[in-house]
């Protein structure tokens, strides 16, 4: 018996340290994405003008309001679902992404026209249609990606991830030299999506049928819906400050913005993004061992408050410093905006990771609930803000997110133990070793 005990304790220290793993690949991976990503912004700080920046802006943000429809929780049931039902759900999965993808490329390419008169600017329309062709690409891959997610296999991500955007960069920085203006940010996106799309399909044995099926698209969809509602609340927040700066503040005050939240927020949101990307796999291999479920967790929570707090910290300390050295003196007054922004960051990993708890657990639409209240207050606070400019507009975002992120983590965490004991059953996911 104490043989079998030492041998049970080997591996769940193996199954904890996979989590580890997965973020150093995904750590990694950004490591070249920032330095990459820095070297771009550098230069295009010092090449384009603060009105470039601004119709970048309203072009990315136009598209990522799209593009959250594709991620609409069908990539998250494949990692959640139980394995006797995954072959099937794979194929009605694909069907369903090609009708959705195809519909947001013709979404896309309507509402241009509709964007450009809100903002009454025409440059935008033409960019904002060439990046809807992005949509005729990721269904080949998407099943693919989902299931590496889900078997663990976070280095596949990394390296896609990796080259991707790390390509998109260099990129931007030949067509930022050559003078392409907003078009050195936008096209680079396009050219690149065919390396996402390859390096999942090589990776990954699973292939489609012929078949068109819809077979249990209910079972998607009943999951999915509520993680849709609570990627659009995400997406809705995470462009709303752009929006209302566009709106009440102009295009050159935008690019002030928008340049602060990236220079500033991007490297945080890099090290976020990797924890979030490998803790719902891990919490979901988890979910038939509430004792375990509820140690990963915990695990998960000190290694975000060992990555996130000294980094942002770090970086909002110094920003007076290398801001000006780097990126140039005229961006002077983007940097008690990048300060303040970059230290929201700090309470939302702790935020995302409550929300991965309740998907884990079945309950997406306890969260999709909170989302609601969360963006209808976050929206509240920035007409508050927008009224003393742009520096009111990242202060209603700090205060936003310091005010109501931290009652939600304490709450779910809180309630996790309740939340587990209502589950009549707590079907495991299997994954590969």
């Amino acid at each position: 018996m104490s043989a079998i005990g030492k041998i049970i304790d080997k591996v769940k220290q193996k199954l904890a340290d996979r989590f580890l793993r997965n973020l150093g690949w995904l750590g990694l991976s950004e490591l070249f994405i920032r330095i990459s990503r820095l070297a771009a912004t550098v230069v295009l700080a010092r090449l384009l003008s603060k009105y470039d920046y601004g119709l970048a802006a309203l072009v990315l943000t136009t598209n990522e309001f799209v593009n959250v429809f594709t991620q609409n929780g069908v990539w998250d049931k494949l990692i959640q679902s139980d394995e006797r039902d995954l072959n099937q759900l794979c194929q009605t999965a694909y069907c369903l992404n090609w009708m959705v993808c195809g519909s947001l490329f013709i979404i896309q390419c309507l509402i241009s026209v509709p964007v450009a008169l809100f903002y009454q600017d025409n440059q935008i329309i033409f960019p904002i249609c060439i990046m809807a062709l992005v949509y005729l690409m990721i269904p080949i891959s998407l099943v693919q990606a989902s299931l590496t997610q889900r078997e663990n296999r976070l280095h596949v991500m990394a390296l896609a991830n990796g080259l991707q955007v790390s390509i998109d960069n260099v990129l931007t920085i030949i067509l930022a030299f050559l003078g392409w203006g907003m078009w050195a940010i936008v096209l680079p996106k396009v050219i690149v999506a065919p390396i996402w799309v390859i390096v999942h399909y090589v990776n990954n044995p699973w292939r489609p049928s012929r078949e068109f099926t819809l077979i249990n698209w209910q079972e998607i969809m009943r999951f999915g819906r509520n993680i849709l509602g609570v990627k659009l609340m995400n997406t809705l927040r995470n462009n709303l400050d752009y929006l209302i700066a566009g709106r009440f503040l102009g295009v050159e005050a935008l690019g002030i913005y928008y340049f602060a939240f990236n220079a500033g927020l991007g490297i945080s949101m890099s090290a976020i993004n990797a924890v979030d990307s490998a803790l719902f796999p891990h919490l979901c291999a988890a979910r038939s061992d509430p004792e375990q479920f509820k140690d990963r967790y915990f695990s998960s929570l000190k290694t975000i408050a060992w990555i996130v707090f000294p980094l942002v910290l770090l970086q909002s300390t110094l920003a007076p410093f290398y801001v000006p050295i780097i990126f140039g003196q005229k961006w002077l007054p983007a940097i008690p905006i990048l300060i303040l922004i970059c230290i929201s960051a700090i309470p939302r990993p702790f935020a995302n990771a409550a929300s991965r708890v309740l998907w884990a657990l079945d309950k997406p639409h306890w969260d999709l609930r909170w989302n609601a209240f969360f963006t209808a207050f976050f929206a509240i606070a920035l007409l508050i803000g927008v009224n003393w400019g742009i520096i009111g507009v990242a202060a209603a975002v700090l205060l936003a997110h310091g005010l109501a992120l931290p009652m939600y983590s304490i709450w779910v965490t809180r309630n996790m133990p309740k939340i587990m004991r209502s589950q009549n059953v707590l079907s495991p996911v299997e994954v590969n070793p």
